[in-house]
This record gives C-alpha cells, structure tokens and sequence, in this order.
C-alpha cells in the first residue's frame, strides 16, 4: 500500500516543479537576485517563522505520543533558533514588526494557526510543506548555485543535512499520524499538504 507521503508527493509535485521556475527561487540560484527582493523576502521569512515556532509547539503539545511531542517541541526550538539566527546574519537584528506582514504572508500564517486546532493529524499536515517543500528547493537551488553565490549562506540553511534529518522526521510522523487515521481524517491531511504547498509557492512569488 502506498505511504501517505508518497501520494500527497506525487499530488503536490507539480506545484513543487513550478516553485522551482520561479523568478525569485531561479535568481537565488544563479546569484542574480536584486538585493532588496531578497531582504524583502528575509522580513517576511522571519514574521512567517515566528507563527511557525509557535504553531509547531501548540501542535506539539495536543500528540499522543511522547516521540511524536518531543520531536515537534525540537522542531519549534529548531525554528526559533533559525529565526534568531537570521535576525541576526540577514537582518542585523532588526525585528520586523507584524504591521509590515505581505498578504502572502499573513494569509500563510492565519490559515496555519487556524489548523493548529484542527484533528492533531491535520494540524502536522498543514506545517510538512515548510520541511519538504523547504527541503527539496533548497537542496534543487545548491544543485545550480555557484560557490561565489551572495545568498550562498541562506542556501545553505535550507541544504543542511540537519534541516534534511528534521523533514525526515517530520514526515515520517505524518505516515505514522495517518497510518492510524480513519479515510476522512487522512484525506483532510492530503488537502491541507496541497494546500500549504501553494501557500509556499506564493510566499516565492514575491
């Protein structure tokens, strides 16, 4: 029987090859991304990954198994150390104010925190595309990026064999999650993986 993952990959790949052709995503592989659309891009990145944080822990605080919550309490640790990482590498620890969210970006954060209620199999669905799909683009970006790339530091983030253990993980819980899922349940776990992964390619249309 095929893994949940490896239908809702299948589903979700298409939107994944477009992200790829983005205009933003093609310039920060060829290093030839304006400077401005990129800090542009590393203001909101940072709203969107305090939202996160947080969602990971209210997620983590509602699963059934204890290495399900430990591993998500790492996760929204992991996430607010990228944050403040970046703050501090790209933003010169300038914190963004919430007022100055995108409409991408706002509309990306409500809908996750909107989920993080929602049946505990649906809420970690909802947050996979930022591990996957992260994932996958930036190991595609490192693929076609030179060495003297001027972004080659947030290329490597999202590259990290640690960032690539952490979506591993979190998609190994959500095969688990809906392994034991009645249909209903597993098919609201497919929907929302579909559609956080447009939620990603327009936080790139940027």
């Amino acid at each position: 029987m095929e893994k949940w993952s490896e239908e809702v990959w299948r589903l979700a790949r298409p939107v994944y090859e477009e992200i790829l052709e983005l205009p933003f995503v093609s310039g920060l592989a060829a290093g030839t991304l304006p400077r401005e659309k990129f800090m542009e891009y590393m203001r909101q990145d940072a709203l969107y990954l305090d939202n996160y944080s947080r969602v990971l822990a209210m997620i983590a605080s509602r699963m059934r198994r204890k290495d399900h919550l430990e591993s998500f309490l790492r996760f929204a640790l992991d996430g607010v150390e990228v944050e403040r990482s970046m703050h501090e590498v790209f933003l010169g620890g300038d914190v963004p104010d919430r007022s100055a969210m995108s409409r991408a970006c706002l509309l990306y954060t409500s809908l996750l925190s909107a989920q993080a209620m929602a049946p505990v199999e649906i809420a970690a669905a909802a947050v996979l595309p930022c591990f996957w799909v992260y994932q996958r683009v930036g190991e595609d970006i490192v693929a076609r990026s030179g060495a003297y790339n001027p972004y080659r530091r947030w290329i490597e983030t999202y590259s990290d064999p640690a960032f690539a253990a952490a979506s591993s993980r979190a998609i190994e819980i959500c095969d688990e999650l809906a392994a034991g899922a009645f249909p209903e349940i597993r098919q609201g776990m497919t929907d929302i993986f579909l559609t956080c992964t447009r939620m990603e390619k327009l936080f790139w249309e940027i």
